[in-house]
C-alpha cells in the first residue's frame, strides 16, 4: 500500500481523538446518550478545524450498535462499515461540485426509502455555502421536515452565504481556531507515534503557521518531514522548508527602518530573496511582528496574548521603546495594503520594495501620518545637528521688536500674468476635479520671487493634499488654459500659531484695491 498522508493517517475516528472542539463534542454526545438527536445540523468554522471529521464520527454514533457513552464503539459492523466507506448509510456530497437543483431533486427521491441496516441515514453535504438558490430552495422541504431516520449535516467555511430560512432550520455549531498549545501536544503525540526526530521549537513554529488548523499543521509537518527523511528536523530547517523567515530578521529589519538606512533595508531584502524566502508571507509575518509591538506598547501585561518565548519578548519590548505608536500604525496600515496587493502582483520584489523605501522615506506619501513622520524626521535631523554643533559656537541673538512687527513686503511690481490669475483665480478653480476645489475654496494668494504665484493654505492636511505633484499640474493647466501662459506655482502653509498676513501678503486683497480714476 502506498504512503498515507498524516491528516488523514491520524484522522479521528473517536470523539476522544477530536482536539480543541471540546464543547461541541459534549453537546453532541449528550444528545446521542439521551436520544435528543436533531434532523439537521450547522458546523461552520474556518479550514482543517474538524467539521467533516465530527460529522463522520457522529454518524458512526448514531448508528453504532453498542455507543459507550455516546461514542461509537469501533467493533460493530456499521461502524467497521461507515470507516472504510463502504456503509450506504452514510452519503458524503460535496456541494461545489454537486450545486444543481438536479443533485438535491436525487436526495429528496433518495430519502423517501429506509436504510436497509442501521437506525439513520446521514447526508453529510460539504461547501454547503456552494448551492445555488433553486438547490437551497428545493432542499428546504425536505430539511424542515425530513422522515425520522434521515439527518443532514451541513459544513461550511462562509455560513454568511447559507440563506436564513436554511439556517433557521439546523442547531448550528461553530467550530473556533485551535490555539497553538493544543496543536502542538497533537502533533508531539504523532510525532513520538512516527518516531520522528523533531525539535521543539519546530514543533511550536509548524502550529503557528497553521492558523489554528489541524489540517494544516499535519499537511506542514508532513512537508517538512519529507524533505528531510531520516534526519533531524530543527527551528532553521523548517523555516528553509517553508520559506519562511526568522524574528530576528525582522527586528534587523526594523532597527533599519527606523533608522531610515535604504541601502542596508534593499540588502537584507535581497539576501531574503536569494534565499527564495516567499514574498508574500514575509509581509504577512512582517505586518504580524508590528502588530506584537504595538500590543506591547498598548499594555504592559500582553506576555499571555504574545505566543514568544521570553528572550523574544525582551526584545520585542526593547524595540517598543525605539519607535513611536503613530509611526508603527503607519506601517501596519501599508503593510496590510501591501499584502493584499502581493496576491495579484508579478512584480512581487519589486513591490516589495517600494513599500520599504516608502517606509524609509514618508516625503514619498502625502497622507496625514506620513506627513507627521516627514516631521518627525526632520526634527531628528535638527536635534543631530544641534548635538553635533559645540555649545560655545551658539549665539543667541536678542530679535529685534520692530523686526517682528514688521510685516511682509510685496515684489516692487506684481507682473500682469500675476495679476490676471489672481483676479480670475476664483472662476480658474471653479473648473478644478471635486476633492482639490474644496481645498482651494480655503485658499490665499500671495507671490512669490521670479513672478511665482503663492498658494497659501491654512493646515498642513490642506497643504499636503494640494502640494501632490498631480494636483499642482492640475492647477497649473486650469491657469494655462485661462491665460495661455504657463506660471510657476508653490504651495505654502500657514505657521501654527500664525495669521496668514503674518506672513504673506493678500495680493488678491490689493489687486481689486488697486484702482486707477482718470480725469
Amino acid at each position: 500500500m502506498g504512503y498515507t498522508a498524516l491528516y488523514r493517517k491520524f484522522r479521528p475516528d473517536e470523539f476522544k481523538d477530536v482536539k480543541g472542539q471540546d464543547a461541541i463534542v459534549k453537546t453532541l454526545k449528550n444528545q446521542i446518550k439521551t436520544g435528543r438527536i436533531g434532523h439537521a445540523y450547522l458546523f461552520c468554522g474556518t479550514r482543517g478545524t474538524g467539521k467533516t471529521t465530527v460529522a463522520k464520527i457522529f454518524a458512526k454514533a448514531v448508528n453504532c450498535e453498542h455507543p459507550l457513552e455516546g461514542s461509537p464503539c469501533e467493533e460493530c459492523q456499521m461502524c467497521q462499515s461507515i470507516s472504510a466507506g463502504t456503509s450506504m448509510n452514510v452519503i458524503e456530497i460535496d456541494a461545489a461540485s454537486n450545486n444543481g437543483v438536479d443533485n438535491i431533486r436525487e436526495i429528496r427521491e433518495e430519502v423517501a426509502y429506509r436504510p436497509t441496516e442501521g437506525r439513520y441515514k446521514v447526508y453529510i453535504i460539504d461547501e454547503v455555502h456552494m448551492l445555488s438558490i433553486g438547490a437551497f430552495n428545493a432542499l428546504l422541504k425536505t430539511l424542515e421536515e425530513p422522515p425520522e431516520y434521515v439527518i443532514f449535516i451541513l459544513a461550511t467555511t462562509e455560513a454568511h452565504k447559507i440563506p436564513v430560512t436554511i439556517l433557521s432550520r439546523c442547531q448550528r455549531y461553530d467550530f473556533k481556531r485551535i490555539s497553538i498549545d493544543t496543536i502542538c501536544d497533537r502533533l508531539n503525540e504523532l510525532i513520538a507515534k512516527e518516531g520522528l526526530d523533531v525539535e521543539e521549537k519546530a514543533v511550536r513554529y509548524i502550529a503557528k503557521m497553521a492558523d489554528g488548523a489541524m489540517r494544516d499543521a499535519l499537511s506542514l509537518l508532513d512537508q517538512c518531514v519529507a524533505f528531510y527523511v531520516g534526519e533531524r528536523l530543527t527551528y532553521d530547517r523548517v523555516l528553509e522548508v517553508l520559506g519562511a523567515v526568522d524574528t530576528d530578521v525582522f527586528s534587523k529589519l526594523l532597527r533599519e527602518l527606523i533608522a531610515r538606512d535604504v541601502k542596508r533595508v534593499i540588502s537584507i531584502l535581497d539576501e531574503l530573496v536569494m534565499q527564495g524566502r516567499e514574498l508574500s508571507q514575509l509581509a504577512a509575518d512582517f505586518t504580524w511582528y508590528l502588530r506584537n509591538l504595538l500590543l506591547i506598547q498598548s499594555s504592559d501585561d500582553m506576555e499571555d496574548v504574545l505566543d514568544v518565548s521570553t528572550e523574544n519578548l525582551a526584545q520585542l519590548k526593547e524595540e517598543a521603546q525605539m519607535i513611536s505608536t503613530e509611526e508603527l500604525i503607519r506601517y501596519i496600515r501599508i503593510f496590510s495594503e501591501l499584502t493584499s496587493s502581493l496576491k495579484y502582483s508579478t512584480q512581487k520584489r519589486v513591490l516589495l520594495e517600494v513599500t520599504f523605501i516608502k517606509l524609509c522615506k514618508p516625503q514619498m506619501e502625502v497622507s496625514q501620518d506620513a506627513l507627521l513622520s516627514r516631521i518627525r524626521a526632520l526634527e531628528e535631523e535638527v536635534e543631530k545637528k544641534m548635538a553635533a554643533s559645540p555649545a560655545e559656537h551658539v549665539v543667541y541673538v536678542q530679535p529685534d521688536v520692530q523686526e517682528e512687527k514688521r510685516k511682509p513686503q510685496l515684489p516692487k511690481a506684481l507682473s500682469e500674468d500675476v495679476k490676471e490669475v489672481a483676479k480670475n483665480f476664483r472662476s480658474i478653480t471653479d473648473n478644478a476635479s471635486v476633492m482639490l476645489r474644496q481645498y482651494l475654496k480655503k485658499a490665499r494668494l500671495s507671490a512669490g520671487e521670479n513672478d511665482r504665484l503663492l498658494i497659501v493654505l491654512p493646515d498642513e492636511v490642506s497643504a499636503g493634499f494640494v502640494a501632490g505633484q498631480e494636483h499642482k499640474d492640475e492647477i497649473v493647466r486650469l491657469i494655462e488654459e485661462k491665460i495661455g501662459k504657463t506660471m510657476e506655482i508653490d504651495i505654502r502653509q500657514v505657521e501654527e500659531g500664525r495669521h496668514f498676513e503674518d506672513s504673506f501678503v493678500d495680493i488678491e486683497k490689493v489687486i481689486h484695491m488697486d484702482i486707477t480714476i482718470e480725469d
